[in-house]
């Protein structure tokens, strides 16, 4: 039986082991997979005793991503992009990192949504970890323009500015056009706004004015369940079409499963048996 955990703080509400239950037992694989609760100056000690039990690898939540990256001896393109990391492996002593995050949003939209993210106006709200988990899987969707907004605009420009520089993205800067914008004043029509702040968590007002949206516009939140109904109704209420990031969390686990295992897991299926048992 190999052992895989998620690390965080709070930890206790996640659904990941009941994700990555179901994953093993619809793919036959011999895994369990636990929560374990971190004290916030403990990440670094914990994950060690993680390794050193003879686990196979764990899953990272809030506010260890960045940390997970910076200890991992080895990272992929996609965590380096974002400088964090939410998906930790083990193999010969070595830590090699991954982040599912922004790939398993765009898999939840194209695929289980259906909708499709190419030649489309995106507005992603946020700099911080999660936005910057997102932002080149969703330049890898080859949008005609996306647009980064957040509160404190300086940190919109850096990410954008670290994402513009990046070697591999230069192809596809060729036809999307990536800015910077604070999200005071937009007055664009967007196809898809995507909330990458905390503001659903917090229960505070949705971070940008409802004349950003296009009539019929996907409203994504990155939250689910009660933390994204504000978020939600605010969609409803001015003809976009809201989803909540149920979907997200499954397809990312997906992707950590495969990253684990190399085995691809019915992300479909489990995605929908979870909305069932919610409902």
């Amino acid at each position: 039986m190999d052992h895989y955990c998620v690390l965080g703080n709070p930890v206790q509400h996640s659904k990941s082991p009941a994700i990555h239950a179901r994953f093993a037992e619809l793919t036959g694989q011999a895994m369990d997979y636990g929560r374990l609760l971190v004290p916030l100056d403990g990440f670094s000690g914990a994950l060690r005793h993680w390794m050193a039990g003879g686990a196979r690898g764990c899953n990272v939540t809030v506010p260890f991503k960045f940390e997970a990256f910076r200890l991992a001896d080895s990272a992929s393109e996609r965590a380096q992009l974002a400088q964090a990391a939410n998906t930790l492996k083990f193999a010969g002593g070595r830590v090699e990192a991954d982040n599912t995050d922004g790939i398993g949003l765009v898999n939840d939209i194209q695929v289980n949504a259906g909708i499709s993210l190419a030649g489309r106006d995106i507005l992603l709200l946020g700099a911080g970890g999660a936005a910057a988990g997102v932002l080149g899987p969703l330049l890898a969707a080859r949008p005609r323009r996306l647009v980064l907004a957040n509160r404190t605009h300086d940190k919109a420009v850096a990410l954008v500015a670290r994402h513009a520089g990046h070697p591999s993205l230069q192809h596809l800067l060729q036809k999307t056009e990536l800015l910077a914008q604070a999200p005071q004043g937009l007055r664009a029509d967007f196809d898809v706004i995507v909330n990458a702040t905390a503001s659903s968590l917090s229960g505070g007002e949705v971070p940008v004015d409802a004349r950003a949206l296009k009539p019929g516009a996907l409203a994504y939140d990155m939250m689910y369940g009660a933390a994204a109904q504000g978020f939600a109704g605010w969609a409803r209420a001015h003809g976009a079409v809201p989803r909540d990031g149920l979907g997200m969390l499954v397809e990312q686990a997906a992707e950590s499963f495969l990253f684990w295992r190399g085995v691809r897991p019915p992300s479909a299926q489990v995605l929908h048996e979870l909305r069932e048992a919610l409902a």
